[in-house]
């Protein structure tokens, strides 16, 4: 893991497409923890770091892994990751996830208890043209637009996730949250009509590697009985690094301790930690036009100090005086220099 994070950390933009920061890598597999017995699968997998993480979340052995990547060489660097961590039997597939899904069974898509995923932000040309005459009818809430993939990967996503209680967790550019047209149809859908969307979670910028922008976690479940919306800001708690930002051990408990909660019901709507986390019902979310933007409903805002217009005064003639003095001793430093 030392190797390929070393690896993914030295090749510059495209290394978010095989890697996910393990530090991320551990908070989603703990808040899509999964139960023994599970199928778990990641439907971009990379190098399977992500896949991996969420497999040791369920504490024991009794789980399979499944996954489906579309480069050659991520796909073999996968392979290879799941035989060194002892996982021979995970089944990872060689791929295009939207234009050919490989997860199969009796020639339907395979269901999944957990699934999990870092697709590529915003993919351009990800087969809109496609879509429409897609053999496994995925995208019957709506076609996302040809250059922006994201919700193509989520509707996947939320097929393959099993009816009864399947969860889905995706790490997602903010622009998911609120871009309208067929984007916005597709979230007011979901929202409307499955209320399977549980959770945001915004986390800080400068995590991954190839990019500084800031990203989310957007968490799904099947057979939740709720409509309420959890929302958490925690782009602010993190560990500064010198090339890039990495979250902390109580950052990731501090997110996961408010979900949790959430998930056990244990929360009501409105606000369950002053500038982090905000429970929302549906109703405001449809006032505010199923808009998930989290600052609309996670308060960050700081008051500025007042200034004290006096004291602000009297120390600018304070300046000014000591000005006028230094600028006396230098001419007559200048003078005697015969300037």
């Amino acid at each position: 893991m030392y190797l390929v994070s070393t690896f993914a950390g030295e090749a510059g933009k495209k290394a978010g497409d095989f890697f996910t920061p393990a530090e991320v890598s551990t908070l989603l597999a703990k808040l899509t923890k999964s139960k023994p017995g599970a199928r778990i699968c990641d439907v971009t997998c990379g190098s399977g770091s992500l896949l991996i993480k969420a497999g040791k979340e369920v504490g024991n052995n009794n789980f399979s892994l499944y996954g489906q990547e579309v480069n050659g060489s991520t796909w073999a660097l996968a392979m290879m990751n799941m035989f060194l961590h002892g996982f021979d039997n995970a089944v990872i597939r060689w791929g295009d996830t939207l234009r050919n899904p490989k997860l199969k069974m009796n020639d339907k898509l395979m269901k999944f208890d957990t699934v999990v995923a870092n697709p590529p932000f915003s993919l351009d040309k990800w087969g809109a043209e496609e879509a429409a005459s897609d053999p496994y009818n995925r995208f019957w809430r709506g076609i996302p637009p040809k250059s922006k993939g994201d919700w193509a990967f989520i509707s996947h996503m939320l097929e393959v996730a099993d009816d009864q209680s399947g969860k889905v967790g995706v790490i997602i550019p903010h622009g998911v949250l609120f871009r309208g047209g067929s984007e916005g149809k597709i979230r007011q859908y979901i929202l409307e009509n499955e209320h399977t969307l549980e959770a945001i979670i915004g986390l800080p910028a400068n995590l991954f590697y190839g990019t500084g922008i800031p990203a989310a976690i957007a968490i799904f479940r099947k057979g939740r009985g709720s409509e309420n919306v959890l929302f958490i800001d925690a782009s602010r708690e993190y560990e500064n690094g010198k090339n890039q930002n990495k979250l902390r051990p109580e950052d990731i408990e501090h997110i996961v301790g408010i979900y949790r909660k959430f998930a056990a019901g244990e929360l009501q709507p409105g606000v369950v930690e002053d500038k982090y986390a905000y429970v929302a019902t549906p109703d405001e979310i449809r006032e505010n036009d199923f808009n998930l933007n989290i600052p609309r409903y996670v308060d960050t805002y700081e008051e500025e100090a007042e200034i004290d217009i006096p004291a602000v005064q009297k120390e600018i003639e304070q300046l000014e005086t000591e000005l006028a003095e230094v600028q006396g001793k230098m001419k007559e430093y200048l003078k005697e220099l015969g300037y």
